[in-house]
């Protein structure tokens, strides 16, 4: 199996935490670069990463990935509670990834502009959720689940996105984890 994506995506950490253990080779590109667009391209026309190339299987989006994988490997899949749980994880990831790219760009925003708007409006509806199921135990075992929460809260302190002392529930999780040897060899800070 090869894994295609960058080091600091949390969609693709989460998978190669996933992946902790089996073999697999990942190909690290630059999304952001001409080169590593030409490279992703050749991967997929979703033009998004993860990519996983398993044989004559090319599947695109971690979740579509985490779903052949389950199946591959015998994974527990997701219950309903868990998918719903996972879309909201998923829900404040594309918020912070939109928020970052928009600064990125240089695009002038205020409170009002619709698309701040529209992800502050989602955070300010996912995050006190993940912390309630945090601080209910939703997450106390290290799984899929677990490890998507942590990628996305790894990468939002990475990237400055949000204060994580305001969720202290989610602050504690985060530092629980950090230590772990999959953690350390796929923290984006030491690329």
């Amino acid at each position: 199996m090869q894994l295609v994506g960058s080091i600091p995506s949390p969609y693709v950490r989460r998978t190669r935490m996933l992946l902790e253990g089996r073999d697999y080779t990942f190909t690290a590109l630059d999304i952001y670069s001409p080169e590593g667009r030409v490279a992703l391209e050749k991967f997929t026309p979703a033009m998004k990463i993860p990519v996983l190339v398993d044989g004559e299987q090319t599947l695109f989006d971690s979740r579509v990935i985490y779903r052949y994988l389950t199946d591959k490997l015998a994974l527990p899949a997701l219950s309903w509670e868990q998918e719903n749980t996972m879309t909201l994880i998923d829900a404040a990831n594309d918020a912070f990834v939109i928020k970052m790219m928009v600064m990125r760009s240089g695009i002038e925003t205020t409170d009002e502009t619709l698309v701040t708007r529209l992800q502050d409006e989602r955070l300010q509806q996912v995050l006190p959720l993940l912390e309630t199921a945090v601080q209910e135990g939703q997450f106390a075992q290290w799984d899929y689940l677990a490890i998507c929460l942590y990628c996305l809260l790894d990468w939002c302190d990475f990237r400055n996105l949000f204060v994580l002392a305001d969720y202290p529930a989610l602050h504690a999780f985060r530092d629980q984890h950090q230590s772990r040897e999959i953690a350390v060899a796929t923290d984006p800070r030491q690329a």
